[in-house]
């Protein structure tokens, strides 16, 4: 079986580290835990790795976040990946800090690479990983928030979070969406 791995975040260095690349810092983590090195492609840096008999495309998409469905849409045909197998790597201040929920399919929620994707796909029935980023910001700043970095105690307790949100994946390709977030949705 092989599935598409999508972190979604911002290319640049400007953005390197900060809350809103919180997706592509998991996909850095998943790939790193199979041995693979991204190469940059078309639409983005893409990883490819075996997990038991799982096959993992690694994707994160270089268009920018408001964009990702063109880089989905394509390595999905590229690969011939259906939408049940791509999981989404997306970044959520609705969640705490590092807490984590898979979901099968669901709304956009308000963010525009989700919608973007469901847009390119034309579907919002794709699986995705939400990874908390929290929401301790003012009224009015939550765009500064999101692409601000993380304090020195997240980023303390960030590579635990990570390795979780890793294992969920894994978990995800190996014994599917259902499993998975019975595992980890409360961690």
């Amino acid at each position: 079986m092989k599935f598409l791995i999508v972190g979604l975040g911002n290319i640049g260095p400007e953005y390197e580290g900060t809350r809103h690349n919180a997706g592509f810092i998991v996909a850095d983590a998943l790939a790193s835990s199979c041995g693979a090195a991204f190469s940059t492609e078309r639409y983005g840096d893409v990883a490819h790795c075996r997990v038991k008999n799982a096959q993992l495309v690694i994707l994160k998409p270089s268009t920018y976040m408001n964009l990702s469905g063109n880089a989905v849409r394509y390595w999905m045909q590229k690969e011939g990946i259906a939408i049940q197998q791509v999981l989404v790597i997306v970044d959520d201040c609705a969640l705490p800090f590092g807490a984590i929920r898979l979901k099968p399919s669901g709304s956009d929620a308000g963010h525009n690479g989700l919608k973007n994707i469901a847009q390119m796909t034309g579907t919002q029935a794709y699986p995705r990983l939400r990874f908390g980023i929290g929401n301790d910001f003012p009224r009015g700043t939550q765009v500064d928030y999101v692409l601000g970095h993380f304090t020195a105690d997240e980023v303390k307790a960030m590579d635990a979070r990570v390795e979780i949100a890793v294992e969920a994946i894994k978990t995800f390709c190996l014994a599917g969406i259902q499993t998975a977030m019975c595992n980890y949705n409360n961690k």
